[in-house]
């Protein structure tokens, strides 16, 4: 892996035309142990070989994870899913069957090829097949598991864009090995829900856009609700969090003395505070959720100070929303 330096932040690899050819260059280097940053329905992964430890390690120091959380094996089709789980739960295999490839991943308990540089030391394993064109085509040609977390440093916002990847880790990506697949704007824009599939019933441990009242009439089976001490993506307090501080806004009455040259984030039926950068006015939740992280992003491309945010109300996708926004604006808070 090459160091830290501007010359990887310039020269790291960034691909458009996601050809055949390409997507085959990119399985190859997979094989060889290369790290392949490529989109999702939901945010652009960083995957690795996820049998090959040191690509994997790879992965950790290009993000600065902490060794002790697990990555998501993705897979390009549900008859590989008995390679990396057993003792699937019959509830597990109808989550499958309706919602992949999509957004979701499934907790399950791990096979012997599962191991604990992927699970994190963890008797489980995440597993999803994501519904992406471009992402389908890189596992089946690649015809193994990709162990791929979100492509960005530990703890900061998810990129839904390959621009976006670039700026947050082409500096610390090996320019002669490891690629960045273009595949447009990420649709979804927010991480996959993540089920425990572990006891006699599912548990939501991420929100996403698969939602408990679909859970719940695929498998006909009430959430788990009691708390899991299972370790997964995405739930320590602080994550997905820009440089600027984000503080979050009653819905009902959000009027506050906004600081000229702050960052603004709302339905577009809020008027622009006065004095504030307006950086997203999405029209539905899906709008809300597919613009959040590039929202922020740019808030930071603007050395914006703070970001306010009125979040969505209501279910849905709107949950998973408020979600990421509690997480990112930890170190800030909402003003009430």
């Amino acid at each position: 892996m090459s160091s830290k330096s501007s010359e990887g932040a310039k020269h790291s690899i960034l691909l458009s035309n996601c050809t055949a050819d390409v997507i085959s260059n990119a399985a190859a280097s997979l094989h060889f142990g290369a790290l392949v940053a490529f989109p999702t329905e939901t945010v652009y992964g960083l995957g690795a070989d996820a049998t090959n430890e040191s690509a994997v390690a790879h992965i950790y120091r290009v993000k600065g994870r902490p060794a002790d959380h697990p990555l998501i094996v993705h897979i390009g089709q549900l008859s590989q899913l008995d390679q990396w789980a057993i003792d699937i739960p019959d509830y597990a295999i109808a989550l499958a069957r309706d919602f992949w490839p999509g957004p979701m991943t499934l907790i399950l308990k791990r096979s012997e090829k599962a191991k604990d540089f992927i699970t994190g030391g963890q008797d489980s394993v995440g597993i999803r097949i994501p519904a992406n064109p471009i992402a389908l085509a890189l596992l089946r040609e690649f015809a193994g598991g990709i162990a791929a977390p979100s492509a960005n440093r530990f703890g900061a916002i998810s990129p839904t864009t390959a621009q976006a990847v670039k700026e947050e880790i082409g500096e610390f990506l090996d320019v002669h090995r490891d690629v960045i697949l273009d595949g447009g704007p990420s649709l979804v824009g927010v991480e996959s829900t993540i089920i425990e599939c572990l006891e006699d019933s599912p548990r939501i441990l991420r929100p996403g856009a698969i939602t408990a009242e679909m859970i719940e009439k695929t498998t006909g089976l009430k959430i788990e609700s009691s708390k899991s001490q299972t370790r997964a993506s995405g739930l320590l307090d602080a994550h997905y969090a820009p440089k600027a501080k984000v503080f979050l806004l009653d819905p009902i009455n959000p009027v506050v003395a906004c600081i000229a040259g702050v960052g603004f984030i709302a339905a577009a039926n809020h008027p622009t505070p006065d004095g504030a950068i307006r950086l997203a006015a999405p029209i539905s939740d899906d709008e809300y959720a597919s613009g959040l992280y590039e929202a922020l992003r740019e808030g930071d491309r603007k050395n914006l100070p703070a970001i306010y945010v009125i979040p969505p109300a209501g279910d849905g996708v709107a949950i998973a929303i408020r979600d990421r926004l509690q997480r990112a604006a930890f170190e800030g808070g909402s003003l009430r």
